[in-house]
């Protein structure tokens, strides 16, 4: 009861603060084991405590581990707004300083495969709530499959996670060649991983973005990068996104002014949607045409 009246406030609320579309950012990467869901939930904590409204949705399907990442367990997932007709508002898990999120679930594996009739639903659900958050986040999974382009592609922006083993820069140009051959005008921004300092990763990304600019004429752009910090290890174990944990933590204080850069760096521009079509009017078309 009290959490219904909690998403009953947020709703109303959300709707007399905002009237423009949510940013939305889909964070991917070329293989697994690069941190891709740790960076996504901290960076979401970490623009929630600068006072946006965030929702993380966890897509990495049939391997969803943001609510293991936090050491919650939410009563409701994906798998229950789609097989038992939930409203969204009823899946959204209150997280961390006003951190909302959505857990994928451990029993949905066909998400990306619904048939027209529950995508539709998926889509008019989602569309419910995007003008009630400033961000929303999508965590997707490893690799570069046709479903995950749909979103990519939709996306206001994308995120790509390597670190800066050869296996990870090869796999992230690999997902980026697929994305900007299949979609040239999508802003895609590198994050570079687990570096042992910021030489490593101006190294990372200029050798990325150099392939990237010769083979593809496409102009990379860097958001950051995160040092190699043991207190993620331990933030794992602990069940503990590490910006919580220890926010004096290197990387913790690399990640917070990350976000601040970030923030700053997009706030003369109006909303990135307004000039736009809307995400889930992209996103529906995309479906659509893949079916077809």
């Amino acid at each position: 009861m009290v959490k219904d009246q909690a998403f009953e406030l947020r709703k109303q609320m959300g709707r007399k603060e905002r009237k423009e579309q949510a940013h939305t950012i889909a964070v991917f990467s070329g293989k697994g084991g690069v941190g891709k869901s740790s960076f996504a939930l901290n960076f979401g904590i970490c623009l929630s405590k600068q006072g946006k409204k965030v929702l993380l949705f966890d897509l990495d399907i049939g391997m969803g581990n943001i609510d293991v990442l936090l050491g919650m367990y939410p009563k409701h997932t994906m798998s229950n707004l789609l097989d038992e007709g939930l409203d969204i508002e009823e899946v959204i898990e209150n997280g961390p300083h006003k951190l909302s999120y959505i857990a994928a679930g451990s029993g949905l594996t066909d998400f990306f495969h619904l048939n027209v009739e529950r995508f539709e639903y998926f889509l008019e659900q989602l569309e419910k709530i995007t003008k009630e958050f400033d961000y929303i986040i999508f965590d997707l999974g490893a690799g570069m499959s046709e479903e995950h382009m749909a979103f990519i592609s939709a996306a206001d922006e994308c995120f790509v996670i390597t670190t800066t083993e050869p296996t990870s820069i090869t796999d992230a140009y690999a997902a980026i060649k697929h994305l900007i051959l299949e979609k040239p005008e999508v802003k895609v921004s590198l994050m570079v991983n687990r570096v042992t300092g910021e030489s490593e990763a101006l190294f990372v990304y200029d050798r990325l973005n150099t392939v990237v600019q010769n083979f593809l004429s496409y102009q990379l752009k860097l958001l950051g990068s995160l040092p190699d910090d043991p207190i993620v290890i331990k933030a794992v174990k602990e069940q503990i996104p590490y910006y919580l944990l220890n926010d004096r933590a290197r990387i913790s204080k690399t990640l917070a002014k990350l976000v601040l850069d970030y923030l700053k760096a997009n706030q003369d521009q109006p909303t990135l949607t307004d000039s736009k079509e809307l995400f889930i009017h992209k996103l529906k078309s995309l479906f659509v045409r893949k079916v077809d």
